[in-house]
């Protein structure tokens, strides 16, 4: 890349014209999405403080535009207690640039201490559903379809002792039903708690006073229930501290995986062994660890193909003084290479603590860009003199090779600093440009509208499974443009950290006005081929019968 810009700086004395800023401009106030995330906190010190705030991105009437789910956590320590101000909060996308809070009418309120959300439609009825985690207490809601969620059953199982603080949906047999796996993280008691400091001067305890506890893959039995196969599957047997999950099929054997994102302990990444079975390969894959050999405190997570190459890279960020960690896919058998060092990702971290982040084309140029919600620990200001706060930080793709830190021409809303946590990404203007909503600790949540000026044309497939899940989850979307590129990219909901984002499949296509062939390998084994598809639009695709 940086030859041939050379190249044309020689031959024609000028170089390229640069690319416009990635932009943003922070329109919640104004939208009408009024939310605080309140984490309770009351000088206690309870763990659970730190990690709440997780928010999801979905349409959950139907009407094509992208609504908001937010979690929120209860008093401490009966977590039970629930009110207006700790509620769960659902907001209606108008169509409009404006939201209205319908949590009440919704029935979605909820009760206890919740930290994450998982959204996708697990009864293949054409609604999107909801799973919130939370501590002591996970629940399932189904979307009725008439703007009414109910308490859906959940496996009879010791759920509701554990701390999960992730989740996401994904069929991992190809029945075309989804499952669910929920990321657990310590365990942990109000009454019971370790303490750390002195009674002066008391502070958050690190994770390792916390004993680790396995994750939880339920399967659907296609009937509206779920059995725990945790123990069968070998997901169970692997006893971690899991903050970010995310799904990708890194080997192509046509059979999803999963990655776990841990809090100072190695990674977890099960390979799908097909039958019901995972093997934990993070060690020999080299996404375990940092490539000193250093377990950094895992916490966000996303699975794509960075480098267009047809292969999805991993993504995952620390705390100060990790950096964040991003593992190129080399194929197959060959495993992972950390290329956060040679892609100028390693050193630009080092300072930061991320939290919910993703990967996607903000400027439409046909690369994926990388966007982080940031905040340092919330006793780091008191103890160390410095801000926990922090502005949230977006990453160009420099064609796979490099990413540029963007973050000071962003806009500046994006500038303010907060205790961000979670972030959901979804197109909730329909304009063609990828959104963000971010939650903060006790402050309000950002809707960051992408206000990009660029010219590029993009492309979005909304898929529809028959043979597969209803949404196409693990969907495989291979585009070929006019002008030789190949674009990459799967249907997944499970996106950085505690949160959920939109289902369908985004495309930047340039300056091409549209795509010469897309293929999509569905879940059920299927391909099917589009030719000559026209730029700027959603696309709904329905899974025929392809080629087997």
């Amino acid at each position: 890349m940086f030859r041939s810009l050379l190249l044309l700086i020689t031959v024609t004395g000028v170089a390229p014209a640069a690319p416009p800023p990635i932009r943003f401009e922070d329109i919640a106030a104004q939208s009408g999405l009024h939310f605080e995330l309140q984490n309770g906190e009351a000088g206690g010190f309870h763990q659970i403080e730190l990690t709440l705030g997780g928010v999801a991105a979905f349409d959950y009437n139907n009407d094509g535009c992208t609504d908001i789910f937010f979690t929120n956590g209860a008093a401490i320590p009966s977590l039970r207690k629930t009110s207006p101000k700790f509620s769960n909060r659902l907001f209606r996308n108008n169509c409009n640039l404006t939201f209205t809070d319908v949590t009440a009418e919704a029935n979605l309120a909820g009760q206890g201490y919740s930290m994450a959300v998982a959204t996708a439609d697990y009864d293949n009825d054409g609604w999107a559903d909801l799973f919130v985690a939370g501590v002591k207490g996970n629940t399932l809601y189904r979307n009725l379809g008439n703007g009414r969620f109910a308490d859906a059953p959940l496996p009879n199982s010791d759920a509701a002792s554990k701390w999960a603080v992730s989740a996401g949906w994904f069929d991992y047999d190809n029945d075309g039903w989804l499952d669910l796996f929920v990321a657990n993280y310590v365990v942990w008691d109000a009454a019971t708690e370790p303490r750390c400091g002195t009674p002066q001067r008391q502070y958050y305890c690190h994770p390792n006073a916390y004993q680790g506890l396995p994750n939880q893959l339920f399967h659907n039995n296609h009937d509206g229930t779920f059995s725990d196969v945790s123990a069968a599957s070998g997901i169970g047997r692997q006893i971690g501290k899991g903050m970010g999950v995310s799904f990708a099929d890194f080997d192509g054997d046509g059979l999803t995986d999963i990655f776990v994102a841990n809090d100072s302990v190695r990674g977890l990444l099960f390979h799908n062994q097909g039958h019901g079975k995972f093997k934990e390969i993070g060690l020999e894959a080299g996404v375990a660890l940092r490539d000193d050999g250093y377990a950094i405190a895992g916490m966000g997570a996303d699975f794509r193909d960075l480098d267009n190459d047809g292969k999805p890279d991993l993504l995952v960020s620390g705390i100060l003084n990790d950096s964040f960690l991003l593992f190129r896919n080399l194929g197959g058998k060959n495993g992972f290479e950390d290329y956060a060092q040679r892609s100028g990702l390693l050193m630009s971290t080092r300072q930061l603590t991320g939290w919910s982040l993703g990967m996607f084309d903000f400027d439409n140029d046909g690369w994926k860009d990388l966007f982080f919600a940031l905040a340092h620990l919330m006793q780091l200001d008191r103890y160390l003199g410095r801000e926990s706060a922090l502005p949230n930080r977006v990453y160009r793709n420099l064609a796979g090779q490099r990413l540029e830190d963007v973050s000071p021409t962003a806009g500046p809303s994006f500038q303010t600093a907060a205790a961000h946590r979670g972030a959901a990404f979804a197109d909730f203007d329909n304009d063609g440009r990828m959104d963000v909503v971010v939650t903060a600790v006790n402050s309000p949540a950002k809707l960051f509208r992408n206000v990009t000026a660029s010219s590029s044309n993009w492309l979005a497939l909304r898929l529809r499974g028959v043979r597969s899940n209803r949404q196409g989850l693990g969907a495989k979307v291979h585009v070929h443009l006019p002008d030789g590129r190949h674009l990459y990219n799967h249907a997944t909901t499970a996106v950085g950290y505690a949160s959920s984002s939109e289902p369908l499949v985004r495309f930047g296509l340039g300056t091409q006005p549209a795509a010469a062939e897309i293929e999509i390998q569905w879940p059920s084994g299927r391909l099917q081929k589009l030719t000559n598809v026209a730029a700027n639009r959603i696309l709904d695709v329905t899974e025929d019968g392809g080629q087997p």
